[in-house]
């Protein structure tokens, strides 16, 4: 069977309307997941799902290092959901693992206290199968840690601080509908329309300045290859897990489902009235995958102003972990010949085993340091890998890009493999004991089989 993947072309909108932004909460909160409609522009009223009644997406929660969480999930769907605090090392039974779902019309109360350093993290549905289906739909929302290392940077904040959650969508009569057809779910779900924020083609004022902007890649499966679209390079302050520890200038970055990046963008160059667009270019990744380029959002530059900010040459310390810190080295076979024909559906699967909540795939003591390599040397999909509970540095990449990319220094809780890579990570398990998952984060993958389950002991 032939199973190369087909691109699906995204359709650009013609960036007349503001970018919007979720409403801020802090530690304590509810989050009620429910049926929502939101005012599309270019489609009208469309329903979709919801953490808060006005429409796509949850609130930005902001918290500073060190502080209790309390966040009630108020389950208003008709179908199971949890949530995943993605970045987080957090206790196992906090974390949204697919045992802790919660039945329709029920409730849980997430209390945790963020023990890390400053960054921004995410949240998301994390019911078994149901995963792709909940976010594409809209289920997702920010989750910025702040610390005194980071505020003693004095980086640009207030209008001139700018998060960005970057997402495709389908949109059909009314609604987005979530009904992959079985080659999609060996691609990954992709929608013809950019979502920015929840607003389709957005633009957003800017000053003659430099600004701070934060972004998630919060599709489904989806990569972006980011650039400015006058050839600018841009300044990677931050990944995953934080702070760099010092800034790398690029003119393109590609950034994978789930994976963040902090970015400082300078206007200052520009002149009054003119236009600069965030756009994805193209990029090798398959066959389905960065076969166009299109423009994300329309940067307006309204107003002169002085800017007095400089980026620091220094960021954050980060102690750099070796190999030879590492006692026990494990890897796991992500190539897609180890697909697996299962009546009418195949499944992706981590060293040729598909999910199984009941299996725990892999036994770790607490304390140790350990090194994972993900091999996709011979796979024809990229598969962007997450692991639960814990942040790693990447050490090395061998085939296809052959190297680690700028935003892969410091810490992160992601990793993209492309067709033909083989990826080395190494892990401190230093937090919590108890049961974790790790699995591909392009969201049909993961709910198709290709995630498997590590216990701390």
């Amino acid at each position: 069977m032939n199973m190369a993947g087909q691109p699906v072309l995204v359709t650009e909108g013609n960036f007349t309307t503001p970018l919007a932004f979720p409403t801020i909460t802090g530690a304590n909160t509810t989050l009620t997941a429910q049926n929502v409609s939101s005012n599309i522009n270019g489609f009208g009223i469309i329903s979709s799902l919801g953490y808060s009644a006005n429409g796509m997406l949850g609130p930005t929660i902001k918290i500073n290092s060190g502080s209790s969480v309390n966040i009630n999930l108020v389950n208003h769907l008709n179908e199971k959901t949890n949530i995943h605090w993605h970045g987080l090392k957090i206790p196992s039974n906090m974390d949204g693992h697919p045992e802790n779902s919660i039945d329709a019309g029920g409730s849980f109360n997430y209390n945790f206290t963020v023990n890390q350093r400053a960054g921004m993290y995410w949240y998301h549905p994390h019911a078994e199968m149901l995963t792709g289906k909940q976010v594409f739909k809209g289920l997702a929302g920010l989750f910025i840690v702040n610390d005194t290392e980071e505020n003693s940077l004095n980086l640009p904040s207030g209008n001139r601080e700018i998060p960005l959650v970057i997402q495709d969508k389908r949109i059909s009569l009314g609604s987005i509908p979530y009904s992959p057809t079985m080659m999609e779910v060996m691609t990954g779900l992709m929608g013809q329309y950019i979502f920015v924020n929840g607003v389709y083609a957005p633009y957003q004022n800017v000053e003659t300045a430099k600004y701070r902007v934060r972004i998630l890649n919060g599709s489904n499966a989806r990569i972006y290859n980011l650039a400015l679209s006058n050839g600018s390079p841009f300044t990677i302050i931050g990944n995953d897990g934080g702070l760099l520890a010092s800034p790398h200038s690029v003119n393109n970055l590609i950034v994978a489902p789930g994976e963040r990046v902090d970015l400082i963008i300078d206007f200052s160059t520009l002149s009054i009235n003119s236009e600069l667009y965030l756009i994805s270019k193209t990029f090798n990744g398959g066959d389905a995958q960065g076969t166009q380029e299109f423009k994300l959002i329309k940067f307006k530059i309204t107003n002169q102003v002085t800017d007095n900010f400089n980026i620091p040459a220094s960021l954050s310390s980060i102690n750099q972990l070796t190999e030879g810190m590492a006692t026990i080295s494990r890897n796991f076979d992500i190539q897609n010949s180890s697909m697996n024909m299962s009546g009418n559906a195949m499944t992706h699967t981590i060293n040729n085993k598909s999910f199984d909540i009941n299996r725990i795939d892999e036994l770790i003591n607490n304390g140790a340091i350990e090194i994972w390599t993900f091999d996709n040397t011979n796979g024809k999909e990229p598969h962007p890998m997450h692991l639960h509970g814990v942040q790693f540095q990447v050490l090395s990449r061998t085939g296809g890009r052959a190297a680690l990319m700028s935003n892969e220094s410091g810490w992160k809780d992601m990793v993209l493999c492309m067709p033909g890579e083989k990826v080395k990570i190494i892990i401190p398990f230093n937090s919590y004991s108890g049961k974790f998952l790790f699995h591909c984060h392009n969201l049909e993958h993961e709910d198709n089989g290709m995630m498997g389950q590590y216990k701390v002991n």
